[in-house]
């Protein structure tokens, strides 16, 4: 296990306006005269922000610690750090991620490397508590789910709709993007959705959903579709609820963790489960799972980025068939090429999202999907080293998706 800390700093609690540093000096006539910036909270009609802002860090070295960030609490209470389009945001509920657990232990996914002291987490929801007057869309008071990217709107992706590719992408909590698992956060109102009384546990896990969604679409999952979800972790799980929802029949679900699959039976009771064992080839794992399906699989949905799990899917489904990643893995795998050549199976890849949280919105405030039984752990935001240890350790824990809450 690698060393960890908690650096606590002292919360600075002095009062403050916009514009003001202090009042303790105030005398009754300055403060009639007081004006508010127009398009910024009073201060008797803004959420309070009595804590410090503090942030979960990890490094190149492994460590992983709480400590101050910013903007600091005399920025949030005064609005001056606010850039044109943005709005601060109280951060209510976060998720950990399978990529903040890989910045944390291995430094690094792919090109994409912690050189610095790094704040993980991008699966967000919380309340806006400031605006920059340039904000017409949002105000003080609104819940909403924080979509973690920031883009250039100029290059092809962006202009096409795609911007999940946007050539100077910025997302939050990739290297060197510091992360939303913060008490405050500064970000583009155009990326905060608003959640309406949708609990923040829920907004936070939108950004799951959105992966699982984006997959959908892609691998075009239609009615009466037999498909194949391999890995039944945070996002497997997502994907097999939406798979449900989608009418896909028959589905099944792959994993190496019995009571996951048990998690897949209970919140998808007609769904097959396969528990992957230990020194099964993938020719033998793809033929037990395409015959749990009947030898109808059309479409897996790779969920684990793990090789031995996509070369089996690989052999799971059938002539004219896909296989369509969404999991994260190494930077370069083994794949049976002639069986995906000879079997004119398609090998296709996901990158995160675009264009998918009102669709994931609706979904959840209609009810169409449950989400609440994936959720197996919650902690303080002050108690974010043992969330992640328990998030990273499932296997003894049984986490599945693990919440990390915050207080203003």
């Amino acid at each position: 296990m690698s060393r960890v800390a908690i650096v606590l700093r002292p919360a600075l609690l002095r009062p403050s306006f916009p514009q003001l540093r202090s009042t303790s000096r105030l005398s009754s006539r300055t403060l009639l005269a007081y004006k508010p910036v127009r398009g910024l909270a009073t201060p008797a009609t803004m959420p309070a922000a009595s804590k410090e802002n503090i942030g979960v860090y990890c490094n190149p070295e492994h460590k992983l610690w709480v400590e101050g960030s910013g903007p600091s609490v005399e920025d949030v209470k005064s609005r001056q750090s606010l850039k044109e389009g943005e709005v601060t945001i109280a951060i209510k509920s976060t998720g950990i991620c399978g990529s903040d657990i890989h910045f944390w232990r291995h430094g690094r996914i792919g090109p994409m490397i912690v050189e610095h002291d790094h704040i993980l987490g991008h699966e967000s929801a919380g309340e806006i508590i400031a605006v920059h007057p340039s904000v017409k869309t949002l105000k003080v008071g609104d819940r909403v789910a924080v979509e973690p990217s920031q883009i250039c709107n100029k290059c092809e992706p962006c202009l096409t709709g795609r911007y999940n590719g946007c050539l100077e992408m910025r997302f939050m909590s990739t290297p060197p993007v510091d992360g939303l698992l913060r008490r405050y956060v500064n970000h583009s109102a155009v990326w905060c959705h608003k959640i309406g009384d949708m609990s923040f546990e829920d907004g936070a896990m939108l950004e799951p959903l959105s992966v699982s969604l984006a997959g959908m679409e892609r691998a075009k999952i239609a009615l009466g579709d037999p498909v194949l979800i391999c890995g039944a972790g945070p996002i497997g799980l997502m994907t097999l609820l939406c798979c449900a929802a989608a009418g896909a029949e028959p589905i099944i679900i792959t994993d190496i963790d019995q009571t996951r699959l048990d998690v897949a039976k209970e919140i998808c009771p007609r769904a097959r489960t396969y528990r992957v064992q230990p020194g099964v080839s993938m020719e033998d794992a793809g033929a037990a799972i395409s015959n749990l399906a009947g030898g109808t699989l059309t479409t897996a949905l790779e969920c684990t980025g793990v090789e031995s799990s996509v070369n089996a899917a690989i052999y799971s489904v059938k002539f004219g068939g896909k296989v369509f990643v969404i999991g994260v893995g190494k930077p370069e795998m083994k794949i049976p090429f002639m069986r995906l050549s000879t079997q004119e199976i398609d090998l296709q890849f996901q990158y995160r999202y675009s264009n998918t949280w009102p669709r994931a919105i609706r979904l959840v405030e209609s009810g169409v999907l449950d989400m609440k039984r994936l959720v197996t752990h919650r902690f303080s935001l002050e108690d974010a080293v043992k969330a992640f240890e328990t998030s990273a350790d499932s296997a003894k824990t049984g986490a599945i998706k693990v919440l990390i809450q915050s207080e203003a």
